[in-house]
């Protein structure tokens, strides 16, 4: 690779330099037409009419009523997160009356019979 910055250097100026002055507004060359300077120019033809534009319809106007049931509004991990917290309310209250009135806790925890199985 030889003249590696050189040559970066050469295409970025070419790059972001100016340019050549070939297509600037003030070019000497005619524009070429398919017509003479003596011709008479013809009218375009008239355009078809456009299509009506369909009538407006917000979507805020339907007709429709919102039925709470169908939409899940919770999210899936709160809803986890609850029975988690109902199942370990289940499991305090019977360790706490098993302490209190002394029951066996082995028999009676929610949980424990399938646990021991």
């Amino acid at each position: 690779m030889h003249d590696l910055i050189r040559r970066t250097v050469h295409r970025l100026g070419l790059l972001f330099g100016p340019g050549t002055g070939t297509r600037r507004a003030g070019d000497r060359r005619p524009a070429r037409t398919g017509r003479h300077a003596g011709d008479p120019v013809r009218p375009l033809p008239p355009l078809p009419p456009l299509p009506p534009f369909p009538p407006h319809r917000s979507p805020y106007g339907l007709h429709l009523p919102l039925d709470g049931a169908e939409a899940r509004l919770v999210r899936p991990y709160l809803a986890v997160h609850e029975q988690e917290r109902t199942r370990q309310r289940r499991r305090r209250v019977a360790l706490v009356l098993a302490a209190d009135f002394g029951i066996d806790p082995d028999r009676h925890v929610v949980g424990a019979g399938r646990a021991a199985a």
